[in-house]
């Protein structure tokens, strides 16, 4: 049912010379900030007590005015049109039919025109100072997640304390399989390293952008999967590629440079498309959280090296616990993951959209690698690189750059996109391993 909702607008006559000397108003101009619900039609209601030289000479309200009314939020609000209301004592009023969106805050430009002076429309009086606070409802899905801080405040999800102990032993582990002669190629040809950062920060944003025009996404949550794509590698994709056969060490070295390049990449990204989709927003790079990424995957990995170089025992303990470690911290991410936010599972657009991002991310770090002739092992993780990016570097980017309910609101995308990369990565190695068995049992025993 449509809801409609009027501001009643009555002028009130003070002997204050800044409200004297106001024409227009909407009530009696002692507030300027009212509240609507989200994807509603509504009604404002403006007053203008303007009178033209010539209406003053006759002393007859003037006829010949109008008002011109535009939101300078289009997605929170939009102005359908306005209409002349009639004259109310000596003041004429005029109808705006808006219709609400996104939550969130929409300033409104309010222009009174006087049309007596000639065919060119004369400015009179301009007003910014009205806005319009739109208010989510409960009852929906993204609100729910959003309310119950499952977005906001992931790093206070108990299941993420359980898993660091994990995590840090097994990035430990990792240091193990670092070989350093691998390092000194990668100096001296950097191609993988030039191939994955081709397709994390040129392709990826690019699809985003495209597939959110597709899907007709709003422009927060667009801008929002733009960023998330233009994030850097991560989100365990050395774990992925430990567990599918690829290249440890270049994964390692990927994530690592990726993250640093994010810090000029992500910015300049996010400020051509978010041009292009009519969002202008300041980016703020969080240099802590991408530091405090570095130094999480450095630190760890660098005392595993150093274990490997001086105490080979628990080099071939850790070495034994990697792939049960890696499993543990799949399923528990999936976990975590459904447990902060399965209801925005419900949003279908968001939904289809996130599903293949991973999986384009997947092809195009893999035609890459193949058209580039890397080894099979080097494209294995060239394209987990590309496909695999770091998700909570990207929310972390959200929540520090734009305003509580845009930020929440575009949060979804990291989000979801987490969420299929992890789910899909798993059912890949799932796979994978399956095929190895399958293969290993075909093959005939020689006798002795």
């Amino acid at each position: 049912m449509r809801t409609i909702f009027t501001f009643c607008c009555l002028f009130l006559i003070t002997g204050g010379s800044d409200r004297a000397s106001r024409y227009i108003t909407i009530g009696d101009g002692s507030l300027q900030e009212f509240e609507f619900p989200e994807y509603t039609n509504g009604v404002i209601v403006i007053s203008s007590r303007y009178r033209s030289a010539a209406a003053a000479r006759t002393g007859r309200q003037s006829l010949k005015q109008t008002v011109r009314v535009h939101s300078l939020e289009p997605e929170v609000l939009s102005i359908i049109n306005v209409t002349d209301g009639g004259h109310g004592g000596q003041a004429q009023s005029y109808i705006i039919n808006i219709r609400s969106g996104l939550p969130g805050r929409a300033q409104l430009q309010i222009q009174l025109l006087d049309l007596d002076q000639g065919s060119v429309p004369v400015l009179i009086e301009e007003r910014t100072d009205y806005c319009i606070k739109v208010e989510p409802s409960d009852d929906d899905p993204a609100t729910r997640l959003i309310q119950s801080g499952g977005l906001s405040h992931f790093s206070e999800n108990p299941v993420l304390f359980a898993l660091l102990p994990l995590i840090f032993v097994n990035k430990c582990a990792f240091g193990c399989k670092v070989e350093v002669e691998v390092l000194r190629g990668l100096l001296k040809s950097p191609m993988p390293l030039l191939l994955g950062a081709l397709g994390q920060f040129l392709v990826m944003p690019l699809y985003a952008y495209c597939v959110s025009q597709l899907a007709s996404l709003p422009k927060a949550l667009a801008l929002g999967l733009v960023i998330t794509c233009s994030a850097p590698g991560g989100g365990g994709g050395y774990l992925y590629s430990l567990l599918l056969g690829g290249d440890v060490t270049l994964a390692i070295s990927m994530t690592l440079v990726s993250t640093v390049v994010a810090a000029a990449a992500m910015p300049l990204s996010s400020a051509l498309y978010g041009w292009l989709l009519g969002v202008h927003a300041a980016l703020h790079v969080p240099f802590v959280k991408i530091l405090g990424t570095l130094l999480f995957i450095a630190i760890p990995i660098s005392l595993g090296m150093l274990v490997k170089l001086r105490l080979p025992a628990l080099t071939r303990v850790l070495l034994a616990l990697i792939q049960p470690f890696s499993f543990v911290l799949i399923v528990g991410g999936i976990f975590m993951a459904y447990q902060m936010g399965a209801s925005i599972l419900a949003n279908p657009q968001i939904v289809v959209v996130g599903i293949t991002v991973p999986l384009l991310g997947l092809v195009v770090g893999a035609v890459l690698a193949k058209l580039a002739g890397l080894s099979p092992p080097q494209r294995k993780t060239v394209s987990i690189e590309v496909g695999v990016q770091n998700s909570l570097l990207a929310l972390a980017v959200m929540q520090l750059s734009f305003r509580r309910l845009e930020a929440d609101f575009a949060s979804q995308a990291p989000f979801i996109v987490a969420l299929s990369s992890t789910s899909e990565m798993l059912l890949i190695v799932l796979g994978y391993v399956t095929q190895r068995r399958l293969c290993r049992s075909a093959v005939p025993r020689s006798d002795a």
